[in-house]
């Protein structure tokens, strides 16, 4: 990164040329910095941009323009963990842009206050929402009650005000320390509703909102109003499965799930070609709710800020120049100053609700104003459920209009005690809480998100604490709702500061990565999981008091190392050290981001009775049919009622998932359709979808020597299993297919250079594969063959004949092609789909028995060494045979042709002893052999023709 450029190097190709990309700014904030004693992380280098210079390009723009009554809007986007929340918001002593500008645009009403001119009458207002957007349903985060709403807050449009969110709560605040506040009150009750709700804060938009009104009177003495509306945007997690390789699935990801992020992309595109002067561009607002939402910000009425932020790691390549990419160049825009008349906009409120309160009086609403509205009496084909709706909401769209006509009769300063009274009661509460945390043990929350960390503070206080959700007959102490957790779940008692946990079986419970099954004492820095969601960290402060160097020896739990523990104990390789290489490591973070939504997957299974389970596997490169290469994590897919299996990669899982997530959301919200077919069923996958059944590696050596291979040999499966075995034959030939003549047969490599060679490879049958297998065919692909060749699919039968020839060509002998006899392997990759037929008592021990599948996973390539030493042996057996044949014809021909007498048998003995190579005592047979020929037709050799030389 340089100063407006920023270069992308491919590490998969370090020769290529980077792509760069030019933005107004390009930062690199990701090392060379020192920590000064008070936290703030200060440049160590020329090359690190800290926070101050960020908020002095970036923030001060912002303020400068919210002052003069522009709009302005501050986007982050970028993937999980790229450090969008940091630059938006920052973290202890390095405030982001968030907190600087409110503290500054305090600091400046403070001192405007101070000075100010009591004739012009001046006042300042500041209001502050904050709301989120996931599936395409809006939440209310100061509002907790919103988000039992069935489908989320409504969007209006309205004459004057565009497009707003019906019932959003919007908070008057007199200090950055009010604002701060209500963000951590909005940012408890995310994480809370992430974690009952199953739904990922990663993957959901937070809008927080800040109304800045300035009153006064212009020159002319009239009143004013100038409002700036500054909205701060961290967007979801840009990772999109169908950008990394979810292709092949049946179903694809919910659109509702992307469609904001697909939303925004199109209407920056479609702004900036209407900049480029392209006529007749129509700007998508309505596609989404995040787009109609920041219409406003995005059109023109406002100055807008988009922060790309990416990873410098290698691994995230891919997601790095996506984000790179969808930085957009849109177009500069005149900026519209918005300057409201304070009567103006009474007068339309109030003619709105006087309008409302006479259609209600008259039992029903006609068009009026330009609206579409709703008759009191249902129409013709017109479902009365619908229209007993739409009066529902008509009612509700009412009182919000009344509430807002009483709340415009109320002053600034009445309001605003009102809002203090409240959050004084509550800041009482938070700092009653705070005391406690220093004496009585309690549990506190852990989350992917860092900024949801420590939301959540449970208490265990003396005596029985139950856990338990809200279906339970008497409420729980600890209540807590989402997947997998039980009515009762468990019981925590504290008797003389001893605290200990007791499952409710079968409840889940973990406690340091390990299944508990009966009462267990807790200490200090303990990791529990409750169900498949709720991770906490147990806070003991008189265990830690007995212990104080505890604290500072050991580091501080965190939601990584929580889940390594947990995979650790699912019985794969955690362990971290030098001797670890790069793909080591980046295979335990695979396992470490994956686990989690396996369980919950497994968790959703359970709760709506699918019967499938879910289960981690480690695919070796040979269970792929690589040589070499990285170990894959996949997940395998069982369903427990036929016992059929199918693999899917990393990405057509986590795009399985999150339409499982719409799935259970719909089941817990009571909507009756949750139920879908199959053909749209995350959990279900046909039976005739073609799974890979095994593998079988075929070591190519012998043929370098121009000898065959017949071979019967193992179907290995990811496990390194044996499903069955396959019987193939590959044969030197003619290239009409025939067997080759005894000269053309080579005893060194070498001689095949610039030859011609034909192969026929003949594919017999198959022999006990798996009953679960309906049909089966074979692929493979050779050096030579530019696409797959296949065999006939045979049904059926679990012992298919295939029978199955063809003839592989080369004109010409390449080192390439004679490399690749010499050292590849020829892959042939069974391939078959299943039956679907129900199996009785099924179940998924089987699975539970292959759960270190991952130590197993290298079996396949100890059954491929076992293939290879044994094709070597037969390659030399077959040699060593081919060898003594023609050593007994030379024998023979020197004992039937002593009548040529320059080579007799002392004269052979002498050759064979001293030691010359097989293709000495060849030229032997082929000297003798004209020697022979000149003899019968009356001619003399000289010795010299007969020379070994």
């Amino acid at each position: 990164m340089s100063k407006k450029s920023t270069e992308l190097l491919d590490p998969g190709n370090l020769n290529s040329e980077p792509k760069r990309f030019a933005f107004d700014y390009s930062y690199w904030s990701h090392d060379g910095f020192k920590v000064r004693n008070d936290g703030y992380c200060e440049p160590a280098d020329k090359n690190y941009v800290d926070q101050e210079k960020i908020f002095s390009d970036l923030g001060q723009v912002l303020l400068d323009n919210a002052w003069l009554g522009y709009n302005c809007c501050l986007f982050a986007y970028g993937q999980t963990g790229s450090g969008k929340s940091y630059s938006v918001f920052g973290y202890g002593q390095n405030k982001g842009i968030v907190p600087v500008a409110c503290e500054r645009l305090f600091d400046r009403i403070s001192e405007k206050r101070a000075n100010a001119d009591k004739s012009r009458e001046e006042e300042y207002q500041v209001f502050v929402s904050m709301l989120e957007i996931y599936n395409e349903q809006i939440r209310d985060l100061l509002n907790p009650n919103s988000f039992k709403l069935k489908g989320g807050l409504k969007v209006r449009l309205h004459a004057s005000k565009g497009f707003y969110v019906e019932s959003l709560k919007t908070f008057p605040v007199k200090s950055y320390n009010d604002i701060n506040s209500r963000i951590n009150e909005g940012t408890r009750n995310r994480t809370i509703a992430s974690t009952n709700m199953n739904a990922t804060s990663s993957r959901a938009h937070t809008i927080v909102t800040i109304n800045f009104v300035q009153k006064g009177k212009n020159d002319a003495g009239q009143n004013m109003t100038k409002t700036s509306i500054i909205n701060l945007v961290d967007l979801a997690g840009s990772e999109r499965v169908d950008s990394t390789g979810a292709t092949g699935d049946r179903l694809k990801e919910g659109a509702a799930i992307n469609l904001s992020l697909t939303s925004l992309g199109n209407v920056i595109k479609s702004l900036a070609d209407v900049g480029a002067g392209k006529k007749g561009v129509m700007i998508p607002y309505r596609d989404s709710k995040l787009t109609m939402l920041l219409k406003n910000a995005l059109g023109g009425n406002s100055k807008t800020i988009m922060i790309a932020a990416i990873s410098p790691a290698d691994i995230n390549y891919d997601e790095t120049l996506s984000t790179l990419r969808y930085e957009p160049k849109a177009s500069r825009r005149r900026l519209s100053l918005m300057k409201v008349h304070r009567e103006a906009y009474k007068r339309t409120e109030r003619r709105e609700c006087s309008s409302m309160k006479q259609l209600e009086g008259k039992g029903g609403l006609g068009e009026t104003q330009g609206e579409v509205t709703m008759q009191g009496v249902p129409e013709e084909g017109e479902d009365e459920d619908e229209v007993e709706e739409m009066k529902k909401e008509l009612e509700e769209q009412l009182r919000q209009n009344e509430e807002e006509m009483n709340a415009m009769k109320k002053s600034w300063e009445q309001r605003l005690k009102e809002v203090q009274t409240a959050q004084e009661e509550e800041l009482e509460k938070e700092r009653k809480k705070r005391e406690d945390m220093k004496v009585t043990p309690h549990f506190w929350n852990l989350n992917e998100d860092p900024a949801l960390t420590g939301m959540i503070i449970h208490f265990v206080k003396p005596g029985v604490t139950k856990i338990g959700s809200n279906k339970a007959a008497s409420v729980p102490d600890i209540l807590l709702n989402g997947l997998n957790i039980q009515p009762e779940h468990g019981v925590v008692s504290n008797r003389n500061n001893v605290v200990s946990i007791k499952p409710c079986l079968p409840a889940k419970i973990l406690v340091n990565g390990k299944a508990l099954t009966e009462k267990m004492e807790l200490h200090h820095n303990d990791r529990v999981m409750y169900g498949s969601k709720h991770l906490y960290v147990f806070h003991h402060p008189q265990d830690l008091a007995k212990n104080p160097d505890k604290e500072k020896k050991e580091e501080s739990p965190t939601y990584n190392s929580a889940q390594e523990e947990i995979v650790a104990n699912s019985g794969f390789d955690m362990t971290k050290g030098s001797d670890k290489s790069q793909d080591d490591l980046l295979l335990q973070q695979e396992l470490v981001e994956l686990m989690p939504h396996v369980n919950e997957a497994n968790a959703m299974s359970d709760e709506l009775k699918k019967r499938i389970r879910f289960e981690i596997v480690l695919i070796s490169p040979q269970s792929q049919g690589l040589s070499h290469g990285r170990t894959q994590v996949s997940v395998v897919m069982k369903n427990l009622s036929n016992e059929n299996e199918f693999v899917w990669d990393r990405n057509k899982f986590l795009n399985r998932k999150y339409l499982m997530e719409e799935m259970y959301q719909d089941f817990v919200n009571g909507d009756k359709d949750w139920d879908v077919d199959q053909n749209k069923d995350p959990f279900w996958e046909p039976p005739e979808t073609e799974v890979l059944v095994g593998v079988v590696h075929i070591f190519l050596q012998s043929l370098s020597y121009l000898i065959e291979i017949e071979e019967f040999l193992g179907i290995v499966d990811y496990r390194g299993g044996q499903q069955g075995l396959l019987k193939v034959d590959i044969v030197p030939c003619t290239q009409n297919g025939d067997l080759l003549p005894e000269e053309d047969f080579v005893d060194d490599p070498k001689e095949l250079l610039n030859r011609a060679v034909n192969f026929k490879i003949s594919i017999a049958h198959a022999r006990g594969l798996p009953s679960r297998i309906k049909k089966s065919f074979c692929k493979y692909q050779t050096y030579l063959d530019k696409k797959p060749r296949k065999t006939k699919a045979i049904e059926g039968t679990r012992n298919p004949d295939y029978k199955y020839e063809a003839i592989v060509s080369s004109k010409i002998v390449t080192e390439k092609l004679l490399s690749y006899l010499e050292n590849e392997t020829l892959v042939i990759y069974v391939w078959g789909t299943q039956n679907d037929v129900a199996v009785e008592n099924a179940g998924g021990a089987g699975l539970v028995a292959q759960r270190k599948a991952a130590f197993l996973s290298n079996a396949g390539w100890n059954e491929d060494e076992r293939s290879k030493m044994m094709i070597e042996l037969n390659t030399e057996r077959k040699r060593v045979a081919r060898l003594e044949k023609k050593l007994k014809r030379v024998q023979e021909f020197v004992t039937s042709e002593t009548e040529v007498g320059w080579l007799n048998a002392e004269k052979l003995n002498i050759i064979l002893k001293s030691g010359y190579k097989f293709k000495a005592v060849a030229m032997v047979v082929a000297a003798a052999e004209k020697t022979k020929q000149a003899a019968k037709n009356g001619k003399k050799t000289t010795s010299k023709a007969c020379s070994l030389s």
